[in-house]
């Protein structure tokens, strides 16, 4: 079935963070980069579906809430209130949608989509034995571990499972999504992200369990028809995109929106590139429109972020310091778009006082002090259309670059004050000193209009003190020592 939508909706979501753990600054990134792209869209006249949220079954989680000694269910609740008061304190859009994997909704969905791909003939049972990371939720190969430990999760040991599972049927999909990857050449975001996902299935495809046995692991949706087998966490949490717009029940929203844009993480390439669209092809579901892929972000000497380590940055630390939308500079413009970054409290403050604090706040005070000075009210300012290199960077899911652009403009704008001095030259020539000004204000503006999906409450502060032709009562990012 082919489904339409209105050109008008765009539909965007970040892979469902796994609540077993506090969120750390690689949800932070994925969560501030889709949030950027989605106040894009809105500003662009887009009607927008934000959709966010929390998986809250499997392995990791059960085993966690006994070791708390917590029932499931309170355990995830608790996380699940941690994870929203998270995205505000991001800053992310008021109306974002926020769906957990234990509304009934989506358990109920889940269980459709299940007996959809299993009449199709694409969920099968057998007997089975693999190499299991606990910390992945994946099954593993010889040649993916490092001297027998998962490169992700090196502190977890591999566990052996061997049991009567069902699994589906990826096998028989390795052609559909080769002829799909070879007609949609812009269905994975890096290119080269892309070309590993390829390679991936061209190599061929082995069919994944997809439950387990309910008296090994009890936390997850139940298989319909078998109350002895308990769906496997990744099958379960894909399905959550098409439910959080009201699949199936409510196809009308489900035709408004879909397809979908995933922003993921580059641990997450296999399940949502390949994985669930040979699930949406075998359930008669049009493929994701697109999937974009987030590097990591490194601590000091470029080594993964770990607690054992101790190189771990709370990004809530940083807001509190701070401030989101300093949070939201540095993950936009500082961290790349799609390779993998390094994060330190150093670098973070450096680019700061830098970039904001001498760069983006002196620029506004100069500018505004001016303008209060000597003109009786801010300029007419016309109608302020995007730039076309920004708004290219910004369509290609390039945010890094997209904010580099506005801080050359922003350099620009420093060195035409250098240049023509306006502050001096109202004593001897004051109109045009005033026209200058009133350039300035106006190219001001412009800056503001392009951070508005950034850094969107200082865009704001900005965009007042320019209609209301006052200067800044205090600097907008004060210098940290």
């Amino acid at each position: 079935m082919i489904f339409f939508r209105k050109t008008k909706s765009f539909y965007l979501t970040t892979a469902l963070p796994y609540v077993n753990a506090a969120p750390h600054m690689g949800h932070a990134l994925e969560f501030v980069k889709a949030d950027i792209i989605a106040r894009h869209k809105k500003s662009l006249g887009f009607e927008v579906f934000f959709n966010t949220g929390t998986d809250e079954h499997g392995l990791k989680i059960y085993r966690k809430a006994i070791e708390a000694g917590k029932d499931p269910q309170k355990y995830v609740d608790e996380y699940a209130f941690i994870f929203k008061n998270f995205i505000k304190s991001l800053g992310l859009s008021d109306n974002v949608n926020f769906v957990r994997t234990t509304d009934h909704h989506h358990v109920l969905a889940t269980q459709e989509f299940w007996k959809i791909c299993f009449k199709k003939g694409d969920i099968y049972k057998k007997n089975y034995k693999i190499k299991y990371c606990v910390g992945c939720e994946l099954e593993k190969t010889d040649s993916e571990l490092v001297n027998g430990k998962c490169s992700d999760h090196p502190n977890l040991e591999i566990e052996m499972i061997e049991e009567e599972n069902y699994f589906f049927r990826f096998s028989k999909y390795q052609k559909p999504l080769l002829d799909f990857y070879a007609k949609n050449p812009d269905f994975v975001v890096p290119d080269f992200r892309f070309n590993e996902i390829k390679k991936f299935v061209e190599r061929g495809l082995e069919d994944f369990s997809i439950s387990r046995l309910k008296v090994k692991m009890p936390w997850g949706v139940q298989v319909p028809g078998d109350p002895n087998q308990i769906m496997y966490v990744w099958f379960d949490a894909l399905v959550n995109y098409i439910s959080a717009i009201g699949w199936p029940t409510d196809m009308k929203n489900f035709e408004k929106w879909w397809p979908v844009v995933q922003y993921c993480g580059k641990d997450n390439i296999r399940q949502q590139s390949a994985m669930w669209q040979a699930m949406l092809l075998s359930a008669g579901l049009p493929p994701s429109k697109q999937i974009i892929i987030n590097g990591f972000i490194l601590g000091v000497g470029g080594v993964k972020m770990s607690k054992t380590l101790g190189n771990v940055i709370d990004p809530l630390e940083i807001i509190e310091e701070y401030g989101a939308d300093d949070l939201r500079y540095y993950l936009a413009r500082h961290i790349n778009s799609f390779e993998d970054s390094e994060f330190t409290k150093e670098k973070f403050k450096e680019a700061y006082n830098a970039n904001l604090a001498n760069g983006l706040g002196n620029l506004v005070s100069r500018i505004m002090k001016m303008s209060a000075t000597n003109l009786k009210s801010s300029p007419k300012i016309p109608e302020k259309k995007l730039p076309a290199d920004f708004r290219k960077q910004m369509e290609k899911f390039n945010i890094q670059e997209a904010t580099n652009f506005i801080w050359c403009e922003i350099g620009e704008i420093d060195n035409q004050i250098q240049q023509t001095e306006p502050f001096k030259l109202v004593k001897t020539d004051p109109k045009r000193a005033k026209k200058i000004i009133e350039d300035l204000v106006t190219r001001l503006y412009g800056v503001a209009i392009m951070l508005s999906p950034i850094m969107p409450e200082t865009s704001k502060k900005i965009q007042e003190m320019v209609r209301e032709n006052k200067m800044p009562e205090k600097p907008l990012f004060p210098r940290k020592d």
